[in-house]
């Protein structure tokens, strides 16, 4: 990747004129790229300008030495990284070569939701043999993605990078620029793994509790403790294991499209400051991500610039984007994410040249849900349960102080009384400034929502005029998700009003964290005390936790909104929006 570095370390540096130019005499192509029949996962062009020809097709690649079949875009997945000026209007003319209907989703873009790339809401797909031309006006600057929203293509590949290059000077400076992309594969077809998820939700879980784990807290905890605390768990028919629906059973997790085997290089020199763009690509896994030796300065997250935050470690949810600036010293580095079930991991390299590697740490021990990461998520069968006669390890578990999770009232739509739902949360917590289960006091500087906050504020200082609370909900022995226990195909849309203000209200009813999305307009995350926070396209909502965000409905049209865990959302959580 060492012509990607050549191409990207003066983004900030020279003008846009000096930078097309550059790219010219690195020998890559602006705007087009002849169409590859085979190409090797180590290939991912940039593209730039404002005329773009898209080919999407099933390509031969490269991962860890064997040959796979994936949905690439111009014969490489990742997808070419496109990189945009704000203030231009771009053209892309995306040509499908496939057997079925595709699209691409410009994610957290702002532009007209015809333009959105979403089949059968903001447009029909692109047809077999058929060309749809994108044209919008680029609103904004950072770091984006594309992905298909069409079929499992975005779990076969189907997926790239955005770069946007402000239209005044770049406040971010760095002398090295990478994008860091991380994904998950699967050799099984997507259609099989959603099966398995479907008979047995555990299938790709292989972190269940064992009988060690049992004499382990008998030892801890003592004999009684043990056997309620497991009582418990049993008459909620629920796991404690449910961090992840897939793991690395069927997965292998990537960064630019290498496993790490491959080991992925970016290269550096010493001292220089190095802008690592990271971006959450994978269908269903949550990264947490660290360098070690290494200090991280976080400075933009969604594409919107942030206070500068400096930590050791941070978790990315899936579709996230966060841009860190690292200013290495000794001659190599370990990049290293591992899923938050701690099956599996990818790592890269940062090093002053080829050839050399850092130590890789080893994995974090998996941790198991607590009582607190389900705080009031009892099912209605333990309506009647005394919690009153819980021990002091039990509350121990629970993993909060009382103090910290704000109780608030709740409404459960009629809905979610049905049996598509097997949890409901009455006093979910409403605190931003936890990392989240295998985060915890693990001695390292971990970044939270709490330490987020956007670069001049908020964009409409208008208070919301009404409050709309929706609940994340699901049953996971049904593999059924939804919002408010109504899944996509029997649900209505939900209506803003053209120009309104309102506050978003989401109470997670579930043990597994969500990352929400909705199309075509930001969300605005706010404190528990109604503060403005920050501007995010989607937002990670933990376990029994509640989170509110303002959004301006400045977007006329139809726009998704939906879990981005790829199976959630095929599953069922899922609505259409409609702004008039």
């Amino acid at each position: 990747m060492t012509s990607t570095v050549k191409r990207l370390s003066s983004l900030v540096s020279r003008s846009r004129r000096q930078f097309l130019k550059s790219l010219v005499h690195t020998g890559v192509l602006i705007a087009t790229l002849p169409y590859i029949k085979n190409a090797k996962a180590q290939a991912i062009p940039l593209l730039g300008g404002t005329e773009f020809d898209l080919t999407i097709a099933e390509t031969k690649i490269v991962i860890a030495g064997i040959e796979k079949i994936a949905t690439t875009i111009n014969g490489t997945m990742p997808g070419p990284t496109l990189y945009w000026k704000e203030g231009d209007t771009v053209t892309l003319r995306v040509k499908n070569l496939l057997s079925e209907e595709t699209s691409l989703h410009w994610h957290g873009i702002i532009l007209p939701y015809q333009m959105d790339g979403a089949p059968q809401i903001s447009f029909n797909g692109i047809a077999p043999g058929e060309t749809f031309t994108y044209h919008f006006k680029v609103q904004q600057s950072g770091t984006y993605w594309y992905h298909s929203h069409s079929e499992m293509q975005e779990q076969t590949g189907l997926y790239g990078a955005i770069i946007i290059e402000p239209a005044t000077i770049d406040a971010i400076q760095a002398d090295r620029d990478y994008v860091v992309l991380l994904s998950d594969w699967t050799d099984e077809d997507p259609m099989t793994v959603f099966a398995n998820l479907k008979k047995h939700s555990a299938y790709y879980n292989y972190n269940q509790p064992t009988v060690v784990d049992f004499f382990r807290d008998i030892a801890g905890e003592g004999v009684k403790s043990a056997l309620e605390k497991r009582h418990m768990w049993n008459m909620m028919r629920m796991s404690r294991a449910d961090l992840a629906d897939i793991s690395a059973a069927t997965y292998r997790y990537l960064v630019n499209g290498h496993d790490s085997t491959d080991n992925w290089l970016g290269v550096f020199k010493p001292g220089e400051r190095v802008r690592l763009r990271f971006i959450n690509a994978s269908a269903q896994t949550f990264f947490d991500v660290r360098i070690p030796g290494l200090a991280l300065c976080v400075e933009q997250a969604d594409g919107q610039n942030i206070e500068p935050v400096l930590v050791d470690e941070f978790r990315i949810g899936l579709a996230e984007t966060y841009d860190v600036i690292v200013t290495p010293t000794q001659t190599a580095y370990t990049i290293f994410a591992q899923a938050m079930d701690r099956t599996g991991y990818v790592r890269g390299t940062l090093a002053t040249h080829a050839g050399l590697s850092a130590r890789v740490p080893e994995m974090d021990k998996p941790e198991l849900l607590t009582m607190g990461d389900m705080m009031g998520a009892m099912n209605h069968d333990m309506a009647a349960m005394d919690h009153s006669a819980m021990t002091s390890e039990q509350m121990r578990q629970m993993g909060h102080d009382m103090a910290d999770m704000r109780p608030v009232s709740v409404h459960h739509a009629s809905t979610e009384f049905s049996a598509s739902v097997d949890m409901r949360v009455d006093t979910p917590r409403t605190n931003l400034d936890d990392p989240g289960i295998g985060l915890r006091n693990n001695g390292r500087r971990v970044l939270t929502y709490a330490d987020l906050h956007t670069v001049g504020g908020t964009l409409d200082a208008r208070a919301p005029t009404r409050d709309m609370e929706l609940h994340l909900t699901g049953n996971m022995e049904r593999y059924t998700w939804s919002f408010d226990g109504v899944a996509y195909n029997e649900s209505t849309p939900i209506h803003f009003r053209y120009g309104e203000r309102l506050r978003v209200i989401l109470v997670n009813d579930t043990m597994m964290t969500h990352p929400v999305h909705l199309h075509g307009m930001w969300s605005e995350l706010e404190t528990a005390d109604g503060q403005f926070q920050v501007r995010k396209h989607t937002i990670v909502v933990q376990p029994a936790q509640r989170v509110s965000f303002l959004v301006t409905a400045d977007a006329l049209g139809r726009w998704p909104w939906h879990c981005h865990l790829f199976y959630h959302m095929h599953a069922g959580m899922f609505r259409e929006v409609v702004v008039s």
